[in-house]
């Protein structure tokens, strides 16, 4: 298979472990909530880690290639960043969503049942995710891209199971909130598929779509997974979480990268 093939099933891969991090759910178990907030914390550790262990290094290193050691790959490196975090930003100004606590954002859609508005907070979450793994492969770097779907994937086991747990809590079923919280990982092939693409059509690209999912996931970090882990009076554990989620994370990348 091409790399652009590779890209689509490894991030595939990755947001089906979101099925398998709501199974708990789906059979009727629950975790306390400082559990929940260290897992959430374990999968934000790994996501900062990989955003620059595997997407902003790499990055920078490859901009250095295409345009020579001076200030510009650093340059390109700040812009990505900066214009996957404002892409985020944009999302959640535009796109009507609802975030289980921070309540509804974007404009008003009246027409949408709540669910739905759950379902997209959820995939504007999870569209980095994908992307950062379809980047990683598109761009031609197998042990790289292999590290990212496996951090993605395993920082993927407690987001589903979070999801499905806080769908619960609004009283939907146990069918009903697995089958959505699996839903919401259906995202990650698709924006998988169109990173992969991207970067393929060119190296000149590869640095930006680097480090755009790097911003991206980012800002995913500080805008909604720190702050709900901070919120319930567990933010010792939800930081051990996270460190042990970056170490996990950065020792993959060393380990297979």
């Amino acid at each position: 298979m091409n790399m652009v093939a590779i890209g689509f099933l490894a991030s595939f891969l990755a947001g089906l472990m979101t099925s398998v991090g709501a199974l708990p759910a789906l059979l009727g178990r629950s975790v306390s909530q400082r559990l929940n907030d260290v897992l959430l914390g374990f999968a934000a550790g790994v996501m900062l880690s990989a955003s620059f262990f595997s997407l902003l290094l790499p990055g920078m290193e490859t901009a250095g290639k295409i345009y020579g050691g001076n200030m510009l790959p650093a340059a390109v490196a700040a812009a990505g960043v900066a214009l996957g975090a404002a892409a985020m930003a944009a999302i959640n100004e535009f796109v009507p969503h609802e975030h289980f606590f921070q309540g509804r954002q974007g404009p008003q859609a009246r027409a949408l049942a709540r669910i739905w508005l759950f379902v997209i907070a959820i995939t504007i979450h999870n569209a980095p995710e994908g992307l950062a793994v379809g980047v990683g492969f598109g761009g031609g770097d197998t042990a790289g891209g292999t590290t990212l779907a496996i951090g993605i994937g395993l920082q993927n086991l407690p987001e589903g199971l979070a999801v499905a747990l806080a769908l619960m809590s609004c009283d939907y079923s146990r069918l009903h909130s697995f089958a959505v919280a699996s839903l919401t990982g259906l995202v990650e092939p698709l924006t998988g598929l169109a990173g992969a693409y991207a970067v393929s059509l060119s190296q000149l690209l590869l640095p930006w779509g680097l480090t755009f999912a790097a911003g991206a996931m980012i800002y995913v970090i500080s805008h909604e997974i720190i702050p709900d882990t901070h919120r319930n009076g567990f933010e010792k554990e939800a930081t051990l979480g996270l460190t042990i989620g970056l170490v996990v994370m950065m020792f993959l990348d060393v380990a297979i990268g």
